[in-house]
């Protein structure tokens, strides 16, 4: 059953924003970033993109 995010399709605030790229700057794989900001890895991903952010991928 897939987990319940309570940030369902909110906007990004900046603060959150910010938190992300930093996350993504120290090497933070997508499943620990989007755990820490309570967003889906999806809208993880989408927002990445979004503002050209590379995730690692952890193996």
């Amino acid at each position: 059953m897939a987990e319940r995010f309570e940030r369902h399709k909110q906007p990004w605030r900046s603060d959150e924003i910010q938190k992300l790229h930093t996350l993504a700057k120290k090497g933070m794989g997508l499943k620990a970033i989007a755990k820490t900001l309570t967003r889906s890895e999806e809208s993880v991903k989408q927002r990445a993109k979004q503002d050209s952010i590379s995730i690692a991928k952890l193996r």
